[in-house]
């Protein structure tokens, strides 16, 4: 490859990885309606948290955890441009997700990164079903948390606001898949502070 050419695409990686950051500045939509200010929840936190819940449901469910994985990341890529909207928003915003991901992923050296948001948005294969899933179930957690803290509207959210899906889940119900579904029941009835139940000690190591 000839070395002007290279310096351009290396200049689109750069510009590329740049906006990948701009994901850490991006905080999600709901908080406006689930009454919460929680700015930890970024475009980025969540997509990190997807992609380490894909690892794992491509495991146990023998998919490619590569494929898995790398769908989780780039899931909500396009929000680096059309940003997060909640399910009020999207009442009136037009979303031009096929334009955004032609001119972001498409424009770079590499055709994979635009192979593999396509692949999910058609959620045909395992791989982009289990990626979606993912998708939910940090939803999932996520809700959890809040719920644990107190928070009215996310106990709503999560188990449903008719008396006869108050002992269920609300949110289980748009899972696609059985590994999914059995993480799912299990993050629900877990604490989410017990992972440091067994680890805390008045007593500073020697």
């Amino acid at each position: 490859m000839p070395k002007k050419n290279k310096k351009s695409q290396d200049r689109k990686i750069a510009n590329f990885l740049y906006e990948v950051g701009t994901m850490r500045k991006l905080i999600r939509a709901h908080r406006q309606v689930l009454l919460t200010d929680d700015l930890s929840d970024s475009i980025s936190s969540h997509s990190y948290r997807v992609a380490v819940i894909a690892w794992f449901l491509a495991k146990e469910s023998g998919a490619d955890p590569y494929k898995t994985v790398m769908m989780g990341i780039l899931h909500d890529m396009g929000e680096a441009r059309s940003n997060d909207h909640n399910w009020v928003h999207k009442r009136y915003v037009c979303i031009h997700d096929e334009e955004i991901q032609k001119e972001q992923l498409g424009s770079l050296p590499y055709p994979d990164l635009k192979e593999l948001v396509d692949e999910y948005e058609e959620r045909t294969s395992i791989e982009a079903i289990l990626a979606k899933d993912a998708d939910l179930l940090d939803q999932v957690l996520l809700l959890r948390e809040y719920e644990w803290q107190g928070n009215k509207e996310a106990a709503l959210w999560l188990r449903g606001k008719s008396k006869e899906k108050k002992t269920g889940n609300a949110q289980l119900s748009r899972l696609k898949t059985a590994v999914a579904k059995r993480i799912g029941q299990v993050i629900c009835s877990e604490s989410p502070s017990n992972w440091w139940n067994s680890l805390w000690t008045s007593k500073n190591r020697k």
